[in-house]
């Protein structure tokens, strides 16, 4: 296994994130747990989850599972960099979601106690909150902090204008500010590239992208060589349109010998300013398969060229991709 600095940090992460949307809805718990041992004896140490996550097993049930399975002990915990983030509403009070400082808090608790652990490496804001002015949420992410249940901060979701408002703001505050962004990002959702990427560049955030397969469609939707990966049915929507680009693109991964979803792993790691894309398996055997492959594959400019020819991306940064 390989590692990354996160963005302008000290930290090392491996090259892929384990994310564990699955674990609890899709997953049994069994096998979720099986899945993190595995992860971490191939030397995987990042691992990714939300308070929203757990499905009609209700909010918080997947940090749970991952609480139950820190207290297995083994050093489990020590070897996790744990991400979880804050933002969606954990009931219908009209205080329980968002980004105010009093839900901040009482999030980062409740996600603590769920996970059987005294602090969480990186505490990602699931999504912006336009109603929530930026000193105040610096002000409720730095007493966490200062408190040692938080290390890093981290976005989700955001624009590449609020990520320079962000740290803008942390910077007159002494703070260290964002170190990373969640992004959707992959070869068929390359909209990052105009704004959201360049920013994280500059400021020194490292890219995870999120749904790297583009909900299963990138996998080999066409020849069944998906490893058994779920579609969702928005990807299943988006085929009969992609269908040329699709069928190229499998012809060109079957053509390297390699199967789709391991190209395009590969493809972001090969993107600067990505630190890992973040994987989420429902199975073992899903998890064993294609995603760990990606990290031996090589991609040649050739081969580069030809995927960016099958999937062109915005045209550049922004705004020389649109404008003059």
């Amino acid at each position: 296994m390989h590692y990354r600095r996160l963005g302008r940090t000290a930290l090392q992460v491996s090259e892929l994130c384990l994310g564990t949307m699955n674990f609890g809805p899709q997953t049994s718990e069994d096998e979720s747990r099986q899945i993190m041992d595995r992860a971490l004896e191939l030397g995987i140490n990042f691992f990714d989850t939300a308070n929203r996550y757990g499905g009609a097993q209700g909010a918080g049930a997947t940090e749970e599972i991952l609480g139950r399975w820190f207290a297995l002990g083994g050093d489990r915990r020590e070897k996790v960099v744990l991400a979880t983030k804050v933002f969606g509403a954990m009931s219908d009070w009209p205080n329980d979601g968002k980004l105010s400082a009093r839900h901040i808090r009482a999030a980062c608790e409740a996600s603590l106690r769920r996970m059987q652990t005294d602090h969480i490496d990186l505490y990602q804001m699931h999504h912006v909150d336009r109603t929530a002015p930026w000193d105040e949420v610096w002000q409720a992410m730095e007493t966490l902090v200062q408190q040692g249940k938080v290390i890093y901060i981290g976005s989700s979701n955001f624009a590449g204008w609020h990520i320079a408002q962000a740290n803008e703001t942390a910077t007159q505050r002494g703070f260290l500010g964002l170190v990373s962004e969640q992004s959707h990002y992959n070869l068929a959702v390359r909209t990052v590239e105009l704004e959201v990427l360049p920013a994280c560049l500059h400021y020194g955030l490292g890219m995870i992208p999120w749904s790297p397969l583009s909900g299963g469609i990138l996998g080999g939707v066409l020849t069944g060589d998906g490893g058994g990966r779920r579609q969702t049915p928005q990807a299943l929507k988006r085929i009969p349109k992609m269908r040329p680009a699709l069928e190229a693109w499998e012809s060109l991964c079957s053509d390297l010998g390699e199967a789709p979803a391991a190209i395009a792993l590969a493809w972001l790691l090969h993107q600067d300013g990505v630190t890992c894309p973040i994987i989420g398996p429902r199975t073992m055997d899903q998890f064993d398969g294609a995603s760990l492959r990606a990290l031996d594959v090589k991609l040649d400019s050739d081969t580069l060229a030809k995927i960016d020819t099958i999937f062109p991306g915005p045209g550049g940064t922004a705004p020389e991709a649109y404008s003059w």
